[in-house]
């Protein structure tokens, strides 16, 4: 059975999320520099069998596009020609860095690691990647 992954394409960061095989549970991959987006995801596609991609389209509350939506967009423009062969979806990602925020409260994270961004970042992925399987699946 294949995975779903996610991804919160940023300007320095990308946080990854994926599912488990039975695409019940989203979890918490990694955070990686975005220069080595497409290569981490080649390395990943070829241990793993992913079905579907998500990523993150940044918008304002109008609908309309933020500063980094076209950085989004050429992400997946990149992904698209790289694997086009795996459906690319976008998932709403506003307030996905706060719910993250919150929900390292909860866990009892510590403050020196709730500050470190990429562990905000990855479970933002998770968030969104959990909030598609509740709603799409």
């Amino acid at each position: 059975m294949a995975r779903i992954i996610c991804i919160d394409y940023g300007g320095k960061r990308t946080g990854i999320a994926v599912t488990d095989p039975l695409k019940i549970i989203a979890s918490a991959l990694t955070t990686i520099d975005t220069r080595e987006f497409i290569p981490f995801l080649k390395d990943y596609f070829s241990k793993e069998d992913v079905e579907r991609i998500l990523i993150g389209e940044p918008k304002n509350w109008d609908e309309s596009d933020t500063h980094a939506t076209p950085l989004v967009k050429k992400a997946i423009q990149q992904l698209k020609k790289h694997f086009p062969l795996i459906p690319i979806e976008t998932v709403d990602e506003r307030y996905t860095s706060k719910m993250a925020t919150q929900a390292m409260i909860e866990m009892g994270m510590k403050k020196s690691d709730r500050q470190k961004k990429g562990n905000t970042d990855q479970i933002a992925a998770a968030i969104m990647l959990q909030e598609y399987l509740g709603n799409y699946l």
